[in-house]
């Protein structure tokens, strides 16, 4: 079987590009071109470019991986992303990535093209612990090793800011306009956050650099929606039998999709409500409403799954038990929102426990539950100290906090950046020592006697079942 190229004839229920790719010129610089944005920007990209043709051509970029970079050439930028939906799956064939860059080999390709007026918009999807920030104070940090890195030699940079710093460095020296900066990962006020750290680092470079920054730059937030399991040898034995050839880089996903963005753009953007997209003057009920919600939801079914031998979300959901406890956790977090525009709470939370239950989704708990010291502080440890502070006992919260300490302690050493301190806390047993680990809980919960003796009751009763 021949492997995807723009050469290959798709069946005609394959969905393809509704533009002619050869007059797709690049426009845009995406950061982290693994499956989410893939299976998210990259297709709210090709509806775009079908309705309102442009030059948003994406280039995506890889800041340590060398194959990805390299499969995407060599089919011509062209993957599938299958669409699993109870028992029916549909495929497409998205065209808007264009090239592909590996960071680690191509930097000062790289640079030259961020450099370039033609790029008006880089996105970004990198993950929580790649932005280089302390979590407890939300600033750049300087311990971090690519923000360390960066700002010993800001010309050759490796992180995210870094890179994003040194190309707005040289467009402000060759007199052009910035472009937009757009995250696309789960972190509160993500565009706030992002300008933070830009101009946090920018200013221990160049002050009138950071000035112009401020000034001329706009980095929108937004808020993105889609479960995208890690692929397998099956979806993409999948993919072949749909689309008749070899694609290295199929991906499989829900039919759901959002995307919900402000509105504040340097030069131009693409019609990206054409896929549905949501352009909106505040993100941060959406925002609160997704990190709490699903996000939340994800990290107590991840652990809940870890703990108990559970490969998948949709394996935990399975088990009435846990889907009382998904349920119930909803409920408080839901508690701790404002109303969100447009959207029904009540139909919300239904919507993800299907979602989750997907048999068709094979999302794997271990996944989810990495990064524990990045994730927990928006979608578990910021609910909390609302719930305290409106007079409840934010027990859920405590609840799910127990589960990941549970984890940490019996699954370690895991997968985070702070894996050795936690591995430290965890010899010394109990959670006492977890919250004396500087800046990872929030001043509020650490004070809470009460709050902090829910979680160490649960955490007992976790290791007590365990035994």
């Amino acid at each position: 079987m021949e492997r995807l190229s723009p050469k290959t004839v798709l069946p005609a229920h394959v969905l393809r590009p509704a533009y002619d790719r050869a007059a797709l010129t690049p426009g845009i610089v995406h950061i982290g071109i693994g499956a989410f944005h893939r299976a998210h920007q990259a297709i709210y990209t090709d509806a775009a470019l079908a309705m309102e043709f442009g030059p948003w051509g994406i280039v995506g970029v890889s800041l340590r991986s060398t194959a990805i970079a390299q499969d995407l050439r060599a089919q011509g930028g062209l993957y599938s992303v299958i669409t699993r939906d109870g028992d029916e799956d549909s495929a497409r064939v998205v065209g808007s990535e264009i090239d592909a860059l590996a960071a680690t080999q191509e930097r000062e390709r790289l640079l030259a093209l961020l450099t370039n007026p033609a790029i008006r918009i880089v996105t970004l999807t990198v993950s929580e612990k790649a932005y280089g920030f302390d979590p407890s104070t939300g600033r750049l940090d300087p311990a971090h090793p690519a923000v360390a890195a960066d700002l010993a030699t800001p010309d050759t940079p490796t992180g995210a800011i870094g890179i994003l710093v040194e190309a707005l460095a040289r467009r402000y020296a060759a007199q052009r306009p910035p472009f937009t900066v757009l995250c696309c990962d789960n972190l509160p006020a993500n565009g706030r956050l992002v300008r933070r750290l830009v101009l946090d680092m920018a200013e221990r470079r160049d002050a009138p650099l950071a000035t112009w920054i401020a000034e001329k730059g706009r980095f929108p937030s937004s808020m993105v929606d889609r479960i995208v399991p890690a692929a397998t040898d099956e979806t993409r034995a999948r993919a072949a039998v749909l689309i008749g050839a070899q694609d290295t880089l199929a991906l499989e996903t829900e039919a759901f999709s959002q995307w919900v963005i402000e509105e504040d753009f340097v030069d131009g953007r693409p019609a990206w409500e054409a896929g549905g997209a949501l352009f909106v003057a505040d993100v941060e009920p959406y925002e609160k409403m997704k990190l709490r919600l699903l996000n939340g939801s994800h990290s107590l079914i991840a652990y809940l799954g870890q703990l108990h031998g559970l490969d998948h979300v949709r394996d935990v959901m399975a088990v009435p038990e846990h889907v009382a406890r998904v349920r119930a956790h909803m409920e408080a977090a839901a508690a701790t929102l404002d109303p969100v525009p447009d959207i029904d709470l009540a139909v919300y939370r239904a919507q993800l426990v299907a979602r989750f239950a997907n048999p068709a989704i094979a999302h794997r708990t271990v996944q989810i539950a990495m990064d524990g010291t990045q994730k927990l502080p928006q979608r578990v440890f910021a609910p909390a100290v609302e719930a305290l502070a409106n007079g409840g006992d934010a027990d859920a919260f405590a609840y799910v906090t127990a589960l990941w300490l549970a984890y940490v302690s019996r699954m370690g050493p895991v997968n985070d950046p702070r894996a050795a301190e936690l591995a430290r806390a965890a010899s010394e047993g109990g959670s006492a020592p977890f919250f004396a680990l500087p800046g990872l809980f929030p001043r509020e919960l650490v004070t809470s006697t009460d709050w902090r003796q829910r979680v160490a009751i649960h955490l007992s009763a976790l290791e007590a079942a365990s035994r």
